[in-house]
């Protein structure tokens, strides 16, 4: 049954993952805890997460999103990973999202792969926060 005005939704569940093996995370726990502040449940994985480990704690989790943030310049093929591993999971519906220092001619290549935006440095809070509101949903009933 759909909730009602009266009833609270259910909160966003998003991991947000540092795949490969770069070793800065301050990105990704600032995005982390904005969207935590912002009322969503946030599973941090740490640094050096296989894709498959990404994936493996999305589904577990019973993710919404998955965040990743990419700093070593292997944007193209960590992204990809997820999104293959998604689909061979039968789990495309969990909206996979992502940052870091990733020109803009990679952002486009990242679009058509399927990631549903990227996010670079000057990005406010404010607007990631947004966007995952808007694309990822509030209808998850509790």
């Amino acid at each position: 049954m759909p909730a009602t005005a009266n009833e609270p939704l259910a909160r966003l569940r998003v991991v947000v993952a540092k795949p490969g093996l770069d070793g800065h995370d301050r990105g990704a726990k600032v995005v982390a805890r904005a969207l935590r502040d912002a009322g969503m449940e946030v599973i941090y994985t740490g640094l050096h997460q296989t894709p498959e480990q990404i994936v493996a704690t999305a589904l577990a989790e019973d993710a919404d999103a998955i965040g990743l943030s990419v700093l070593s310049g292997a944007h193209l093929t960590l992204f990809a990973r997820v999104l293959d591993l998604l689909a061979a999971h039968d789990a495309s519906d969990i909206v996979v999202f992502g940052g870091g220092i990733i020109p803009s001619a990679d952002r486009e290549a990242l679009t058509a792969l399927g990631v549903g935006e990227v996010f670079t440095p000057g990005a406010s809070m404010a607007d990631i926060v947004t966007w995952v509101r808007a694309h990822v949903g509030l209808s998850r009933e509790l």
